[in-house]
């Protein structure tokens, strides 16, 4: 009787050990990636760059029950009225001709869902589009003015003209400085500012401009591309029932040739996202970057275990070692919410909103010199 007391004393003993054990981890925080965070706090929302207020909107929706999808909404169009960095949202970064145009994606984690418009003119509200087109069509990206229409017939206030003084102001300056820097390579123009035409073109007419050195790119792309001649919000939230959510909005490269369509759009490359695994955001020289579907990239690492900070890192990894000047970042956020980012060439910032937190926090990223060399 002794020792079957003593057995089950023991045992009831180590139960509540190991409950008080288990109950004690659960109250630890976990450090990862560049934030202290406890396991499973919802709702969140991430955002590249510190554009607060477009967090700020984001998190106001989630946080009242909103969906992710739905809040991703609220953010980049917070983002796009605010016209941030100068490079979201109308009157922003021209084209050649002196035109802003719209580019803007949402992709639901649920159901892979996507929606997007690129080269879209004379509407403002890029996101909200996008979001159309995912909703009312079998599609997933409208471009030029057919994408135009399409959201004017859905709703959207337009056709508006979406240059500002300020981008009049800035293509100005350029054709002042003959049209440099640009986008053109190994041609010549027939006048400073085009046409141009292919350099092994066979028939340069008398009027071609005297100074016919081939056009090769300007000594870097640092020269067209930097933190404000382009920029994208790339947002992903995580509403209260666990579901994922990313979408982005931007008007392209500054003085892009008119069509450019950068990476904002394409899914898998500035953002995506998979309920059973997580999401990512990207941002910077959309011309590389989308070569490489770097989002899909980081998700897919995700799902084969890889923790969030070495996603982005390899992610970042495999394009500097193709293209070693290219400028950019991504930030992978698992499932459980963990986040991290990773970038090349610059110094990156993206912003967070969560539980506990009394406002938005900024978390900044250095270039990782190991991306370089891998």
């Amino acid at each position: 009787m002794a020792i079957t007391a003593f057995y089950v004393s023991s045992s009831q003993l180590l139960r509540s050990t190991l409950l008080k054990y288990i109950l004690l981890l659960s109250l630890v925080p976990l450090v990862f990636g560049h934030e202290v965070v406890e396991l499973e706090q919802y709702p969140l929302v991430v955002s590249t760059w510190p554009f607060l207020e477009a967090v700020r909107a984001a998190w106001r929706a989630v946080d009242s029950g909103s969906s992710a999808v739905d809040a991703v909404v609220e953010g980049c169009s917070a983002c796009e009225e605010l016209r941030c960095d100068g490079t979201v949202g109308p009157g922003g970064s021209p084209d050649e001709n002196g035109e802003t145009t719209m580019d803007a994606l949402i992709m639901d984690g649920v159901t892979m869902e996507v929606g997007a418009v690129a080269a879209m003119r004379y509407v403002k509200d890029g996101i909200k589009a996008a979001k159309l087109v995912m909703q009312h069509t079998e599609h997933t990206l409208l471009v030029g003015e057919q994408a135009s229409a399409f959201a004017i017939s859905m709703g959207l206030p337009g056709p508006t003209n979406l240059s500002s003084l300020e981008s009049i102001d800035k293509w100005t300056k350029w054709k002042d400085n003959h049209c440099q820097p640009n986008f053109r390579k190994n041609v010549i123009p027939i006048n400073n500012c085009g046409p141009y035409r292919p350099t092994n073109y066979l028939e340069i007419p008398e009027e071609t401009c005297s100074n016919t050195a081939q056009m090769q790119t300007i000594d870097s792309r640092l020269a067209r591309v930097g933190l404000h001649s382009h920029d994208t919000i790339s947002m992903a939230v995580i509403d209260k029932m666990r579901h994922i959510a990313v979408g982005t909005s931007t008007n392209g490269a500054t003085f892009k040739i008119p069509g450019r369509v950068g990476d904002g759009p394409i899914a898998g490359s500035s953002a995506y996202a998979d309920d059973e695994v997580g999401a990512c955001c990207a941002t910077g020289d959309g011309d590389i970057m989308m070569r490489f579907l770097p989002c899909y990239q980081v998700v897919e690492s995700m799902r084969l275990g890889m923790e969030p900070k070495l996603a982005a890192q390899d992610a970042i990894a495999r394009i500097a070692k193709k293209f070693p000047g290219f400028l950019g970042a991504v930030v992978a956020i698992n499932k459980k919410g963990e986040h991290a980012g990773a970038c090349h060439g610059w110094t990156f910032k993206y912003s967070v909103r969560r539980p506990g937190m009394k406002d938005v926090q900024v978390f900044t990223v250095l270039p990782d010199e190991r991306s370089t060399n891998s």
